[in-house]
């Protein structure tokens, strides 16, 4: 999925670059478009303005900047990606969305573009990104930047000049000042091309008017090159559903695959010769007068920005923190549509629901084995160095790794996957779960978001304790319970707790159900690590003394462990909840 990339070929997983890391530093150790659904929207979407260019001639009075302290509002820019075979691009263009709904042929341009940056980065470090493109005779330099929280939505400013060459001054009123500063005492640098053919249609729909361009072309940074083959999706007015109603139509006229990487993003991967990152998400802000309707509203745009993020690293498979955060964003989301089943029966969302845990199934495997050859078998091979065999079963494993890497692939490039992204972005942006909602339940979406946060955390808090009586005298499978419940209230605090983000108990909260989390997980990893190795089924006699060595290993640490789960245990349950009136104090 979401090969936007054409990323070099993968290496084996076994044998994974040496500055990769599992990511968990203690663990080193519309919208249905579901086939045969479909789904009026009846309710209305919100109308997003009209994007105005900001477009500065040699000719024109130049706007004024903005405070020093302060870069300008941008120009909003709502775009999606949707990625497609070089082959199949006249096959899109002919698609019946575009050719019933176009307003002309369109037009045809050559577009070069130069993407510069200084020689550390400074401006992809600080999220943006400085081009200048050449359309015929015309020269534009862009800065874009990225909208905190939200899939679509990028700041954009543009500005004539007269040739490929940058012109700094111009940019400066868009970048933040410390930026400024340090732009001014160093140089900017050519990174990487782009020379791509593009076709525009202006295609209007009921709920909104879409530039779709169809891209075709190449990125290049030195010697290195990647093709392009995108169709693009920009609003110019109405709602931002109209972008997922025709990716919708295009997914069932052929496989196109959502992304919202863009040109630049790949362009420096190639250049620094890396794959794609893998983002942790984004902190929640929440205003604690949002009401739930909003609150919800602003938690799925998270989940679904972390996914599309983590999208290209998952299907790439050089860093295995690519799987591990789509798996994460996955288990967010659910615990997001889970949160939302409090309400009452939402429209779609026990479609989505099922449809996000297929897709966390088809990578689970994946990281399994991932943390096992990563960090399990290397730690203890390194602290038994006269027990033969860790290398035999690191060949073994490796190749366990290497199919469940192509199940995962298989499931990313499922049509399925497709047409769940698209599904899941277009009930987002049109709040498709108030479809058929019953007026109280409506009634209930209005109501402020504190109200249903210090009701479903108080029953979710109240069950982990439940689950954890009598915790020094737990089995296995009740602390397994114990860390089930545990990771559900994880979720539900990192979705709510915002809203009571002026507190001190909510971080000293936050933190220390982090910790008794993390400590039920290394429990779990290790009944995870037992279950690889009697699948793994090796006869090498190496293998299967090395396999042993690991299981005692484990077994051993179990016990040396257990003070400090019980310590976290402890210093979990005596935390004051800050949805209380004790913590509202605090």
């Amino acid at each position: 999925m979401l090969k936007s990339d054409a990323a070099p070929a993968r290496k084996t997983p076994g044998a994974p670059e040496a500055n990769t890391a599992v990511g968990n530093t203690k663990r080193t150790q519309l919208l249905t478009g579901f086939p045969g659904q479909r789904e009026e929207v009846s309710v209305e979407p919100a109308t997003v303005e009209e994007r105005a260019a900001f477009e500065q001639t040699p000719s024109q009075d130049v706007t004024p900047a903005p405070s020093p302290t302060q870069p300008a509002s941008p120009a909003a820019e709502i775009e999606l990606k949707l990625l497609v075979g070089a082959d199949r691009m006249a096959h899109f263009g002919a698609a019946p969305v575009i050719a019933a709904n176009a307003r002309n042929k369109g037009t045809r341009k050559r577009l070069k573009s130069v993407y510069y940056d200084t020689p550390e980065r400074a401006l992809r470090r600080a999220g943006l990104s400085l081009r200048v493109r050449q359309s015929g005779t015309r020269f534009v330099q862009t800065v874009k930047t990225e909208v905190a929280d939200d899939p679509l939505r990028r700041g954009e400013w543009e500005a004539s000049v007269p040739s490929l060459a940058p012109d700094l001054a111009l940019a400066m009123p868009f970048i933040p000042e410390k930026l400024r500063e340090r732009l001014g005492t160093q140089p900017l640098e050519a990174v990487f091309t782009a020379d791509v053919h593009r076709h525009t249609r202006i295609v209007d729909l009921p709920s909104g008017t879409v530039e779709v361009a169809c891209d075709q072309g190449e990125l290049t940074a030195g010697d290195r090159s990647v093709p392009v083959s995108e169709i693009e999706l920009e609003l110019k007015s109405g709602s931002a559903s109209a972008i997922y109603e025709i990716a919708l139509r295009l997914a069932e006229h052929g496989t196109v695959k959502p992304s919202i990487r863009s040109k630049s993003a790949r362009g420096f991967d190639l250049a620094a010769d890396l794959p794609p990152s893998a983002r942790r998400p984004r902190k929640l802000r929440l205003d604690p007068s949002v009401t739930l309707d909003e609150a919800f509203a602003t938690i799925l745009r998270a989940c679904f920005l972390h996914l599309l993020q983590s999208l290209p690293a998952a299907e790439d498979g050089r860093n295995p923190e690519g799987v591990h955060q789509l798996r994460v964003s996955l288990r967010r989301l659910r615990s997001a549509l889970d949160l939302m089943r409090s309400v009452g029966a939402l429209s779609n969302l026990e479609a989505l629901r099922s449809e996000a845990k297929w897709l966390a199934q088809g990578l689970s495997a994946a990281r399994d084995w991932d943390v096992f050859q990563l960090a399990t078998l290397p730690a203890i091979a390194k602290a038994c160095p006269s027990v033969a065999g860790f290398d035999a079963l690191g060949r073994a494993a490796a190749q366990r790794q290497a199919e469940a890497y192509r199940s995962a692939r298989h499931a990313l490039d499922d049509r399925r996957c497709s047409l769940f992204l698209i599904s899941l972005g277009g009930w987002i942006e049109t709040r498709g779960w108030r479809n058929g909602v019953a007026a109280e339940d409506l009634g209930r979406l209005a109501e402020p978001a504190v109200n249903f946060a210090q009701r479903v955390l108080s029953e979710q808090h109240a069950k982990v304790l439940k689950r954890g009586r009598r915790f020094k005298s737990l089995t296995v499978d009740e602390l397994h319970r114990v860390r089930l419940a545990t990771k559900r209230l994880r979720y539900l605090s990192e979705f709510l707790l915002p809203l009571y983000e002026d507190r001190k108990s909510a971080r000293k909260f936050a933190r220390r159900l982090a910790g008794l989390q993390e400590e039920l997980g290394i429990f779990n990893d290790m009944a995870v690590t037992a279950s690889l190795l009697d699948g793994l089924g090796t006869d090498d006699r190496d293998s299967a003394i090395a396999a042993a060595a690991i299981a005692g290993w484990q077994a051993r640490a179990s016990i040396g462990m257990q003070q400090g789960l019980q310590d976290s245990w402890r210093d979990f349950a005596a935390a004051r909840v800050p949805w209380s009136r004790q913590g509202e104090q605090s």
